[in-house]
């Protein structure tokens, strides 16, 4: 059997499922599948227990898709940006520095919700939409491309034409390697350990990064959870530190994960399962093929710091939406694809290469590097132009 669609994406995450519903919502014929199940719901197996900060620029494209009205009753709105230096021997804050939003917007810098309650609101508006056929549990096999469609055969026997398929099927991309795609990848020895947690002292929307050695300890605003405020934790280290704590009792990983945090809002108690994820910077070697264009971790994938990594996905699907409303006659041609690679190439670099300092920064061990982060913060802080320009491009304006 064979269907034909204007647009096919592989991949149904976050940034698959959000790229379907704008692509749908702009009138287009799209088709989606992921070869996972959706989880929905905190509790199920498998259901991802990370969060994402949605950052300004990112309430637009949600707005195109549809998504934001849903959205919105569920944020947790993030208004002050806190960093700890906490690097000394002691593990007590000796540096404290806070970017506050009001400086540069009446907005806060993002809104913060939980991955599963993201993909619950993404397919629920997807089942509203007309022209999206999401086919969850289907995976992509087999890729063929002409300079007029591509033919892409799927795991259930079946097959699509689409005029464009769109790679939003993780840092493994089969459609990026179907492509012929490269990537660059640079790995830490770093793997981080998400959770959620509630404590004592409101988080007051402030997001806080501790900085000690090993990568940053970052806790997240959420909505309270049973009268008490919660907040998602991301908790880098070297690998096997990280793993060890994977394998501590309850108790004892309370424990140590308030120690880490300097006891900043008390103590923290466990309110999610803990999982953990490898840390890697990637980046392909072009964000196009033949009527392929390559979104989200298929295009590139870096620690989670600054909230950078879905928000880089998103103006993917920002900037590949324009061309495709703009290019309607000619969607998914040679032209098309070649401007939506210029138009995102550059700033990705950017911010792959900036990232990839700041977690080589984080991971500081010495005293005198620890020493060295501490007075650069500070530096960075002391300059207001400065510090109003670099909280300008951690939002990811375009």
């Amino acid at each position: 059997m064979t269907d034909s669609c204007d647009i096919l994406i592989s991949g149904g995450g976050i940034a698959g499922l959000t790229a379907a519903a704008a692509f749908g919502s702009a009138g287009f014929e799209v088709v989606c599948v992921d070869p996972a199940a959706m989880k929905t719901d905190a509790d199920s197996d498998g259901a991802d227990l990370r969060s994402t900060a949605m950052l300004q620029p990112a309430r637009a494209v949600l707005e195109r898709g549809g998504l934001w009205e849903r959205l919105a009753p569920h944020a947790a709105p993030l208004k002050i940006m806190r960093i700890i230096d906490a690097g000394r021997e002691d593990a007590t804050p000796h540096v404290v520095r806070e970017f506050d939003a009001t400086e540069i917007s009446e907005q806060p810098f993002g809104w913060n919700f939980p991955n599963w309650l993201l993909a619950r609101e993404l397919t629920a508006r997807l089942k509203a939409l007309d022209t999206v056929d999401f086919r969850p549990g289907v995976a992509t096999t087999r890729l063929f491309t002409r300079t007029d469609s591509a033919k892409v055969s799927l795991s259930d026997g079946s097959r699509i034409t689409a005029k464009l398929v769109i790679a939003a099927d993780g840092r493994a991309s089969p459609m990026r390697q179907a492509a012929g795609i490269g990537v660059h990848t640079r790995r830490y020895g770093q793997k981080a350990v998400v959770f959620a947690v509630t404590h004592p002292i409101p988080h007051e929307n402030v997001s806080t990064e501790v900085h000690r050695s090993g990568g940053p300890f970052t806790l997240v605003p959420l909505p309270d959870r049973d009268g008490l405020p919660c907040s998602a934790v991301v908790w880098m280290d070297d690998g096997p530190r990280a793993q060890e704590r994977m394998d501590l009792d309850i108790a004892a990983f309370e424990a140590e994960a308030s120690e880490r945090s300097c006891h900043h809002f008390g103590h923290l108690t466990l309110a999610s399962k803990r999982q953990i994820w490898p840390i890697i910077t990637q980046h392909a070697d072009r964000l196009s093929a033949e009527r392929v264009a390559l979104i989200a971790e298929a295009a590139h994938v870096i620690p989670p710091i600054g909230a950078q990594g879905l928000n880089m996905s998103l103006n993917d699907i920002a900037t590949l939406l324009d061309l495709a409303e703009a290019r309607r006659n000619g969607l998914g041609d040679q032209q098309m694809l070649d401007a939506y690679h210029k138009a995102r190439y550059g700033d990705i670099t950017l911010r792959v290469n900036g990232i990839d300092i700041l977690n080589r920064v984080s991971q500081a061990n010495s005293g005198f590097a620890r020493d060295v982060r501490a007075a650069g913060l500070s530096a960075l802080y002391a300059a207001p132009p400065l510090r109003k320009m670099l909280m300008q491009m951690g939002l990811g304006a375009r």
